[in-house]
C-alpha cells in the first residue's frame, strides 16, 4: 500500500468507527473479510492512536471551527480532520504538514460534499497558522 492508500484506509476506518461502538481491532477484523479496502498494521495502529487521542484532537478542531460546534460537523469532515490534526501533531516528522493538509482536502473532495473542501481547508489552515505563530 502506498501512503495515499494507507491514509484513505485510516480515514475510512475512523469514519466507520464514528458510527459504531466496536473496537478498532473488531472493525479491522471485519474489513479483512467483508470490505473492499485493506487494513494493514499501520492503518490499525494509527486508527487506535487517533481514537485514544479523540478528546485532544476534538478540542483542536473545536478551537479552529468557531462557526460549527463539534456535534454539527458532518462525520466525514470530522473523521478527515481528526486524522489530519493527529498527523500534524504526532507524525509531522514522517508526514509534512502541507502533505497532511493536502491529503485531507483530497479526502474531502473524494468523500465530502461541495462545501466540505473549503471547511476542512479553513480549519486546518487556521490550525497550522497557529502552530507557526505560537
Amino acid at each position: 500500500m502506498n501512503r495515499h492508500e494507507i491514509r484513505e484506509a485510516e480515514f475510512l476506518l475512523l469514519f466507520e468507527k464514528s458510527f459504531r461502538d466496536e473496537s478498532v481491532r473488531d472493525l479491522v477484523t471485519q474489513h479483512e473479510t467483508d470490505y473492499t479496502f485493506m487494513c494493514n498494521e499501520e492503518v490499525e495502529k494509527t486508527a487506535e492512536e487517533v481514537v485514544e487521542k479523540l478528546p485532544e484532537l476534538d478540542a483542536v478542531i473545536e478551537k479552529f471551527s468557531p462557526s460549527r460546534a463539534l456535534n454539527r460537523i458532518p462525520k466525514v469532515n470530522l473523521s478527515i480532520l481528526r486524522l489530519a490534526v493527529f498527523e500534524i501533531l504526532y507524525r509531522s516528522d514522517k508526514v509534512p504538514v502541507n502533505a497532511a493538509v493536502n491529503e485531507a482536502v483530497g479526502l474531502a473532495r473524494a468523500y465530502g460534499q461541495e462545501g466540505d473542501i473549503k471547511f476542512v481547508n479553513g480549519v486546518l489552515g487556521a490550525f497550522t497558522r497557529s502552530l507557526k505563530n505560537g
